[in-house]
């Protein structure tokens, strides 16, 4: 029996992803040779790679002035690529800080140039996405996270950014919900989330924005470069890009975008509404316009009520419910790949709990 898995990250891949996966170890395409030994150059990878990315462009809705790369150094790398390579010395950008980790990617930002921080939720917690969001009119470009997977909170409006480009980190929402991709000049995302296993990266990034990137910075760090070799440049994670492939051939087969939002919604609305209706639980997240699909967090009425119930869980084969340690509490991280009876689990195990805890 397999377990229950709300880990945050790395996190839940489909069944028929990890048999497809496991069995590449053993044979690539019929070649006698396992994914892991085959060359980066080689034709059939090509192939792997180039579906990997029509995939992602017609399940995202990308347009065609739009460049699909898969890199490496996961999100926190693009935290200081995206200042290296579209923040002029001399210019600003926007950033709203919303969670941790856009307060890290101000941080790596702030290396490279002046960046004003236009709105954030940190005196309150991160407890909720700040409304009204405005941009400056001159600034370089404006910066947001979609997704907070530590405190849970999740924008559900995107902010109007007018002819500032509008860069998002979607590492942990992408492809959740319907989005439409003209409104951001760049999206990138740690994969080992919602799209596969740790080690690839996505960015997808608006042409025009490649004039900007200076000379002067490394040859690695340069996105023109993994542009003008379709992310080949040197050898990517051949692995991780074909279990992206295969989470992606998988996501097309339930029906795409559309279907696995409507399964995201009620999956998250069974968990809030257990959470809500029992004072034993406290939502972190109050405010339902804030609150993630992806990732649910709460506190119990104290910290060993909050053990117990973790004591319980394990009982139960349910793995990563434990709060980041940053702030600790409790997390549900619910992505795509999490199945709704995982969920129904859950709900029945909170629901028995609050009733032996009255």
């Amino acid at each position: 029996m397999r377990a229950y898995n709300f880990f945050a990250g790395p996190a839940v891949l489909p069944v028929e992803v990890l048999n497809a996966a496991a069995a590449a170890v053993h044979e690539f395409n019929g070649m006698g040779v396992s994914i892991l030994e085959v060359s980066h150059r080689d034709k059939a990878f090509e192939a792997v790679l180039n579906e990997a990315i029509a995939d992602l462009k017609s399940l995202v809705g990308i347009p065609d002035n739009y460049k699909v790369l898969f890199l490496t150094g996961g999100a926190s790398t693009q935290f200081a690529m995206v200042p290296m390579n579209f923040l002029p010395k001399d210019g600003y950008a926007d950033y709203v800080d919303t969670g941790t980790w856009s307060s890290k990617a101000i941080k790596e930002a702030k290396l490279f140039g002046k960046v004003n921080v236009v709105a954030s939720s940190k005196e309150a917690t991160y407890n909720h996405i700040p409304k009204g969001v405005k941009f400056a009119p001159g600034a370089a470009y404006a910066h947001i996270t979609s997704n907070n997977t530590i405190y849970g909170s999740e924008w559900h409006y995107w902010p109007e950014s007018g002819d500032v480009p509008l860069i998002c980190d979607m590492s942990s929402d992408i492809m959740a919900r319907k989005i439409d991709a003209k409104k951001f000049a760049m999206i990138y995302a740690g994969a080992q989330k919602n799209m596969g296993p740790a080690g690839v990266t996505l960015t997808i990034i608006r042409e025009d924005l490649f004039v900007r990137t200076p000379a002067s910075i490394p040859t690695m760090l340069k996105y023109t470069t993994h542009v003008e070799e379709n992310s080949l440049y040197n050898t990517p994670p051949v692995y991780a890009i074909l279990v992206v492939r295969e989470v992606l051939r998988w996501l097309k087969g339930l029906g795409g975008v559309e279907e696995i939002e409507k399964r995201n919604r009620r999956k998250a609305g069974m968990l809030y509404e257990v959470l809500d209706k029992h004072p034993i639980y406290k939502p972190h997240i109050k405010d339902p316009n804030s609150r993630s699909l992806m990732n649910v967090t709460w506190r119990c009425t104290d910290e060993p009520t909050e053990e117990a119930l973790l004591a319980e869980a394990k009982k139960m084969k349910m793995l990563g419910l434990k709060g980041h340690r940053s702030v600790g509490g409790l997390r549900a991280s619910i992505y795509n790949a999490c199945p709704e009876e995982s969920v129904k689990v859950l709900c029945d195990l909170l629901e028995k709990f609050a009733a032996s805890h009255k």
